[in-house]
């Protein structure tokens, strides 16, 4: 298993097959393998989905990736969620108000408001299968909006942590 130029995980043929055997409720429908998988055409498996095969990518690096990041894989009343409006009602104070003010401001200037409806989505989803994460780190823990979100539990207000460190 490698991961190529654009990001994408390109599995072998015994990456999917070991996959599989450890947990047969994943999914494999989108898995992208490194070459054609044949399957014995006298076998009836209706329910083994078809593989994408790794095709070559006429787009530059940079256009894939401003295709890719359009396109948030998540469900849809995330997608169309108004995450400003209901981050902002996590605020109790006028301090609280001011800088998640600030911070939307710089989110909304970077074009990051699907980032963070999809740091939402994770939060929520890791929440309802009981998965555990950091309490935060690096930069990232200069966010107040992040903290709200649940990404990570470090209070920036709290240890005057300015959001410059954020989003250079």
């Amino acid at each position: 298993m490698h991961n190529d130029i654009y990001g994408r995980q390109i599995l072998t043929e015994d990456d999917l097959c070991e996959a599989y055997l450890r947990d047969q409720s994943i999914s494999i429908q989108n898995a992208i393998v490194n070459k054609a998988i044949k399957f014995d055409p006298s076998l009836e498996l209706e329910n083994i989905p078809k593989l994408l095969q790794v095709g070559d990518i006429t787009q530059s690096k940079e256009d894939f990736d401003s295709a890719s990041q359009s396109n948030w894989y998540m469900p849809s009343e995330y997608k169309e969620m108004d995450i400003a409006s209901w981050i902002l009602t996590q605020c109790q104070t006028d301090a609280e108000l001011q800088r998640v003010g600030q911070e939307l401001l710089l989110f909304q200037e970077r074009d990051l408001f699907p980032l963070l409806c999809y740091c939402k989505y994770l939060v929520d989803t890791m929440r309802k299968h009981n998965i555990v994460w950091g309490v935060g780190r690096g930069s990232s823990v200069s966010s107040y909006v992040l903290f709200l979100i649940g990404i990570h539990k470090i209070d920036s207000l709290f240890y005057d942590l300015s959001i410059d460190e954020f989003l250079k």
